[in-house]
């Protein structure tokens, strides 16, 4: 089995140590690069973690033969404005549906958001709701509402988000069952 392991880590700009640490149980940065070199079998077993530690679906880390398009990077942005072909090889990975997502379509401009963005949010539950803090975040109400908006404080079963836009206030949302944390934002230009 060919692995992507090394294509897509260095894609989410990890290092072997980033990988290793984020495996759950963590690992070695060793094992990691003897995985992505195929030194050591990668089993399934792997492959999952390493998916999870890197934040994508296990099949992005699996060579499936030509039929799988990839999106090669030609330029590096930098903050000045300049834009430079990679030093090595990179590409550029796609937003994966996958489960425990949800998305947001923006209908109007808001905020930080345009009309026409879709927002994928990844779901948290309740005893990881503090590391949503200071993110943005997809909190279900009562007969299908939804609030949507910055996580600014928790206490207890209580959260205050701050929706986008000037002048907004705070709305108070008791123990929901759940939260999804924007994490990618998809426009077209």
């Amino acid at each position: 089995m060919q692995s992507r392991i090394r294509e897509v880590r260095k894609a989410k700009g990890m290092t072997l140590a980033d990988v290793a640490a984020a495996c759950q149980p963590p690992t070695t940065a060793q094992t990691v690069g003897r995985l992505e070199t195929g030194t050591r079998t990668l089993s399934l077993d792997w492959v999952n973690r390493i998916a999870d530690a890197l934040g994508v679906d296990s099949a992005e880390l699996v060579r499936h033969g030509e039929d799988r398009p990839t999106l090669e990077v030609a330029a590096i942005l930098d903050g000045n404005g300049h834009a430079q072909a990679p030093r090595q090889k990179a590409i550029a990975l796609p937003p994966m549906p996958g489960e425990g997502l949800s998305g947001v379509k923006v209908a109007a401009s808001i905020g930080d958001y345009r009309a026409g963005d879709t927002v994928w949010c990844r779901h948290v539950q309740p005893a990881d709701f503090d590391r949503a803090l200071n993110r943005d975040v997809l909190v279900p109400r009562p007969a299908g509402r939804y609030i949507y908006g910055r996580l600014i404080h928790r206490e207890g079963g209580q959260l205050l988000v701050l929706p986008p836009g000037p002048g907004a206030r705070q709305q108070v949302v008791k123990d929901p069952a759940w939260l999804a944390v924007a994490e990618t934002l998809v426009r077209a230009l």
